[in-house]
């Protein structure tokens, strides 16, 4: 049979997921129409931006977390946004986040390992606009996404 794990694996981080309707309908003793109507309602309104794949990040080769601080150069510290975004567009970057305090943004980052973060570093991290950054390594992760590993 052919593996498809990485084509699915890549759609599902996109978003192509969808509710059990019937799991959720018997769960909460509910009829499925119901369901249906009110989850159609919370996407209408933008409650529900995605679905998601929750992964044992081990098993798909992405089990070296990072959570990477981040300070801004003067020039870019009033438009962080647009580093934001540039950094959000790297497959790597689970999350980007404008924070407060001495640091100016936080990077959750997913990679095979410490060399292939490494590389990360070096080619996409280390550019003009960010002055400095410090790296902090997840050793374990207990809960993610809202579900307890």
């Amino acid at each position: 049979m052919k593996n498809i794990t990485p084509k699915l694996i890549k759609l599902f981080k996109e978003g192509y997921c969808t509710p059990q309707i019937a799991r959720i309908a018997k769960k909460i003793k509910q009829p499925s129409t119901t369901i249906h109507y009110n989850i159609k309602k919370l996407e209408k309104e933008k409650a529900i931006r995605t679905y998601k794949a929750v992964f044992d990040y081990k098993k798909i080769g992405e089990g070296f977390c990072t959570y990477v601080l981040i300070n801004l150069s003067p020039d870019e510290y009033g438009n962080p946004e647009r580093i934001s975004e540039e950094l959000a567009k790297h497959p790597e970057i689970e999350s980007v986040d404008i924070i407060t305090g001495d640091w100016e943004m936080i990077l959750k980052v997913r990679t095979k390992d410490i060399d292939e973060y490494y590389n990360f570093i070096k080619n996409v991290i280390s550019r003009k606009g960010i002055t400095n950054l410090k790296s902090l390594t997840s050793m374990k992760q207990i809960k993610t996404e809202f579900v307890t590993l």
